[in-house]
């Protein structure tokens, strides 16, 4: 019995998947092994080129300092980017999301000398499987829970569609007995997750369409786990329904809004269905019906033909709009797709200095919001230990450090109230609140 480790790079999804990766691991004979694992499982990323980049970084320091270990490479860059991961040397086996159901008894051929291939890779469109059981990583106390996976809308910055296929979703019922399920081993907060969770659609089970309102409305009334938190949205995907819902307190007042720009010149460009005029009245909605809401962005910075006036267009607004916190990610070219072959690209120069203004916007507005925390009581999900401090993540999105936490176990709920607030260091974006217990 060979021991394994997997380790994740990227997206919620890929949690989601890494846990389902160790139960099907251990399922093939495997055991987990965190320490002196002999298999790596590298659940890759490749939403940037960088990405990609990062997880052969990783593959070749774990070979150079593992040299007899198998350093296996699964998820998105497995799928999209052979070029690159076929011939690596630090690789021993490719298990592209195409056949990532399949990798336990992959591996295990391998091992015995016996497989047919050291790639494994097919038309990701053609597959249907969305990793249906579940799986919870052992290194974490709440459950991501994937609700659909794959994308339709092909923006013209994004290869992902290539990596995950078509958008395709779980059925409520399976997704309701998997929450049950958690509940019942005590998993206190399930984050429903996916690739463009907007996209949810089980048209079997009721015999007629069934959106992404209605699933949370289902885990509502099905369930009784106590938070229940969602993933990125679009500022379309706020329905009437869905804004109803979040006044139930189970819902985390917490939105990640996957914006991209705020100037409708480059929205366009990046084939996104929305304007800047549209971004605006999502953000001034959340603001107006959950004004204690956690809300952080997405925005990419030097995307081709991104001026300098349009630029200023997303500043501006993002100085008059509500929100707590943005995700900057310069533009980075990725092979095949549309954007690709634009030709009116932003120096990369230009691209980082135009991030390094939103983060400081960005520090600026999470630490007027952080102040505003003070004296709050709040409940807190008790994380895993991290150098010996124990953090709690409240319901609308704050990390907690805790004093006097001697009695707070990791997975538990607790109640605290904001007494402090400490900057991040020079390398973190942001820091965290202090808490003391109730």
């Amino acid at each position: 019995m060979s021991s394994f480790v997997v380790k994740t790079f990227g997206c919620k999804v890929n949690t989601y998947d890494s846990g389902l990766l160790q139960k099907h691991l251990q399922g093939a004979g495997f055991a987990h092994d965190s320490k002196e694992p002999e298999v790596f499982v590298l659940n890759s990323c490749a939403v940037t080129a960088e990405a990609t980049k990062e997880v052969l970084r990783q593959a070749r320091r774990l070979k150079k300092d593992n040299p007899s270990a198998t350093v296996v490479l699964t998820g998105c860059a497995a799928q999209v980017d052979g070029a690159l991961v076929d011939c690596n040397a630090a690789v021993d086996l490719v298990i592209a999301n195409s056949h990532k159901q399949d990798l336990g008894e992959l591996l295990k051929k391998h091992l015995q000398g016996q497989g047919d291939s050291r790639v494994y890779r097919s038309n990701i469109f053609r597959n249907e499987n969305l990793g249906e059981g579940g799986g919870e990583e052992a290194s974490h106390t709440r459950s991501y829970l994937k609700i659909q996976d794959g994308c339709n809308s092909f923006c013209s910055f994004c290869v992902i569609p290539f990596a995950r296929g078509k958008s395709r979703s779980l059925p409520v019922p399976m997704l309701l007995e998997k929450i049950r399920d958690l509940h019942s081993r005590s998993v206190h907060e399930v984050v429903l997750t996916g690739v463009h969770i907007g996209d949810y659609c089980d048209e079997q089970t009721y015999g007629g369409p069934f959106q992404l309102d209605d699933l949370v409305e289902q885990v509502l009334l099905n369930t009784k786990i106590e938070r229940i938190r969602l993933t990125s949205l679009e500022p379309l995907e706020l329905s009437d329904k869905l804004m109803r819902l979040y006044q139930n307190p189970r819902m985390c007042p917490h939105f990640h809004m996957s914006l991209q720009s705020l100037s409708t010149s480059v929205l366009k460009g990046m084939r996104r269905n929305y304007s800047a005029e549209q971004v605006g009245e999502a953000l001034l909605r959340i603001a107006q019906e959950l004004p204690h809401a956690f809300v952080g962005l997405d925005v990419i910075t030097g995307f081709p033909g991104e001026s300098d006036e349009l630029f200023l267009e997303t500043y501006e607004n993002l100085k008059k709009w509500p929100w707590s916190r943005i995700h900057v990610f310069p533009y980075s070219e990725r092979s095949g797709t549309r954007a690709e072959q634009m030709t009116a690209t932003v120096p990369w120069n230009v691209r980082k200095h135009r991030a390094k203004i939103l983060r400081d916007l960005s520090r600026e507005r999470f630490e007027m919001k952080a102040a505003e925390q003070l004296g709050k009581k709040k409940q807190i999900l008790i994380l895993k230990e991290k150098e010996s401090v124990t953090q709690g993540l409240s319901e609308d999105y704050w990390n907690i450090v805790v004093e006097n936490n001697q009695a707070f176990q990791p997975g538990e709920l607790h109640s605290v109230r904001v007494k402090g607030y400490e900057r991040g260091g020079h390398q973190r974006m942001t820091g965290h609140l202090i808490g003391e217990p109730l």
